[in-house]
C-alpha cells in the first residue's frame, strides 16, 4: 500500500473512530503500559472536535499507532474512506469491518474509560 502524506494533518482525518470490543481491550492494553507523563502529556492536549482523543497533535503522529483500530490502517487506502490530500492512494474497494463496533472513540469511550 502507498504511504499517505499525514504529516502536517494535525489528524484531521482521525475521526469518528469507530471501534471493536477486540480493539478496545487491545486499546486500554497500551494506555495501562504508557509511563505515566507520556499518558498524561497526550490526554491533556487540546484537540479539534470530533479528532480521535489519542492523535498526538504535539507529535502530529497517532498516539496508539501498534494498537490503532483496523480503521485507521484502512483510511485513505479504499474508495469510502479517501485522504483529501492524496486521493490517488484509494486503489481498494469499499472497506468494511470485520467485527461489530462497540461505540467511537472521543464520543462513546473518552478518556475516563481508559
Amino acid at each position: 500500500m502507498e504511504n499517505l502524506p499525514c504529516q502536517g494533518c494535525r489528524g484531521l482525518c482521525c475521526g469518528p473512530v469507530p471501534i471493536t470490543e477486540n480493539e478496545l481491550v487491545q486499546i486500554k492494553k497500551k494506555i495501562k503500559s504508557m509511563p505515566r507523563r507520556t499518558r498524561e502529556e497526550l490526554e491533556n492536549q487540546h484537540r479539534y472536535f470530533g479528532t480521535c482523543i489519542f492523535y498526538d497533535l504535539d507529535g502530529d503522529r497517532c498516539g496508539i499507532h501498534s494498537v490503532r483500530p483496523a480503521i485507521c490502517g484502512a483510511f485513505g487506502h479504499y474508495e469510502n474512506l479517501i485522504c483529501f490530500r492524496k486521493p490517488e492512494a484509494a486503489s481498494e474497494a469499499n472497506w468494511k469491518a470485520k467485527e461489530r463496533a462497540v461505540g467511537v472513540l472521543s464520543v462513546d469511550f473518552t478518556w475516563k474509560d481508559f
